[in-house]
């Protein structure tokens, strides 16, 4: 469950871990500060403005009404920074005012203060008359009314508290996060150059930064990256090598051979030398792969059609079938290796041939992938064979006969073509009846 809760990149997570600690600080520090600081200064203000009061109630019930006491009052209301009425005759109502959420704890200190300073039934509404706080005490032949300050019975502390605690905490978020974005940005780097590496594309350039261990990665990637790519040289030039020594005493054969009489047995050599150059074709294309193409950026469909075209010309029923879109349709271009890519499809088109009548080509386009499926009505191939027969020299079909198929490469240069697209090919059972192989490649 606290799997599920957490940040999926690396960047979030770092920045829960430096934030996480802080906040619970904070939390902590402000608890502490309002039960501890804010309710005692709260407490403190609070009985100081009820003693006021009760001073006053003192004063009215000694001093007799007239010029000595009205002198005391206007004295006690410059020196106090209170308003005094009083009120005779006037009874406290019973329900006291709706105390508002945002004056609880001064409500509640205040009552706290009264219960313990004012022994007569009283009435507090801090909330009609904005940054006053009215106090009513009820006396024997009248009420006294008292407004005060606010500030009387708030500390001004608590703001400046919590507007350091606010702004240390944007200010920290703020450093952590470019801190955290340049430190994650060389991981970025390294990652996008990784998935371009091993999707063909060797053209994207990397210079190693950041932090020490990210430099070393880097380094290290770039290292191996500079190890592929002389090994893929080194036997590509090999290859091409090989290619050139095979191809030479085949070739004499042939000459040799068509210089003879014709014959049933000359036709029978003729047929063994024909067939051992497309061996020799065959073990070296799946052995030189896709290394030596460069990779462009390629219009799917173009290249579909260019496919599509030669397969009916060699007689094959075949359909393709493009997703609906409204208004104008977007190309579909992708970064592929032309050559190696058509190879793919003609392999695939070429094994349903073999077997089947109709193949149907369908694409689709997602936020994030593009997917061809070919499907045919063949006999298709049974569930447990799916994952064998991309295995190099692997056919369904036991003898080696190239009359009743190839010679087991084809679908496993095409699972290599691409994966080296970063992408993948599976297998599974047709809506045709027969097999449907599914190409996804990302965008």
């Amino acid at each position: 469950m606290l799997k599920r809760l957490l940040p999926r990149t690396l960047f979030g997570r770092s920045l829960l871990i430096i934030v996480t600690p802080v906040v619970l600080l904070q939390i902590v520090a402000t608890y502490v500060f309002y039960e501890r600081h804010w309710d005692s200064v709260t407490r403190r203000l609070a009985l100081g403005l009820a003693g006021d009061v009760a001073m006053l109630m003192q004063v009215l019930r000694e001093v007799p009404k007239g010029p000595a006491q009205a002198t005391i009052l206007a004295s006690a209301e410059k020196s106090m920074q209170m308003r005094i009425e009083y009120l005779p005759d006037v009874i406290l109502p019973n329900a006291p005012p709706p105390a508002p959420l945002a004056n609880r704890i001064i409500d509640r200190m205040l009552r706290k203060a009264m219960n313990e300073t004012v022994f007569r039934p009283y009435r507090i509404d801090s909330a009609s008359f904005g940054d006053l706080v009215e106090i009513r005490v009820q006396l024997k032949k009248g009420v006294i009314r008292v407004l005060a300050s606010k500030k009387r019975v708030s500390s001004p502390t608590t703001y400046i508290f919590v507007m350091w605690m606010v702004g240390t905490s944007l200010v920290l978020l703020t450093v952590a996060i470019l801190f955290l974005r340049n430190q994650i940005r060389p991981i970025r780097r390294l990652a996008t150059a990784a998935e371009s590496f091993g999707k063909g594309r060797l053209n994207v350039e990397l210079r190693p930064s950041g932090a020490r261990e990210v430099r070393q990665a880097a380094a290290a990637f770039i290292n191996m990256r500079d190890r592929i790519q002389r090994q893929i040289a080194q036997r590509t030039e090999m290859l091409a090598g090989v290619s050139h020594d095979l191809r030479t005493p085949l070739t004499r054969m042939k000459l040799q051979l068509a210089m003879l009489d014709p014959g049933a047995e000359v036709e029978k050599l003729k047929s063994d030398v024909g067939e051992m150059e497309r061996m020799v074709e065959g073990y070296l294309a799946f052995a030189r792969g896709q290394d030596a193409e460069a990779t462009v950026d390629t219009d799917l469909a173009a290249l579909l059609d260019e496919v599509v075209v030669e397969a009916r010309t060699q007689g094959t029923t075949l359909e393709l079938n493009w997703p609906e879109q409204a208004g104008e349709p977007r190309p579909i271009v992708l970064p592929l290796k032309p050559g190696a890519f058509k190879r793919c499809l003609t392999n695939l088109i070429d094994n349903a041939r073999r077997y089947a009548e109709r193949i149907a080509i369908s694409v689709e386009q997602g936020n994030d992938h593009v997917e061809l499926t070919i499907d045919d009505d063949g006999p298709g191939i049974a569930a447990d064979q799916h994952e064998y027969v991309f295995r190099p020299f692997h056919r369904v079909e036991s003898s080696r006969n190239p009359a009743t198929g190839g010679m087991g490469l084809g679908l496993s240069i095409a699972r290599d073509v691409m994966r080296g697209h970063g992408g993948e090919i599976t297998l599974s059972e047709a809506p045709l009846g027969g097999l449907r192989a599914r190409l996804r490649l990302p965008l």
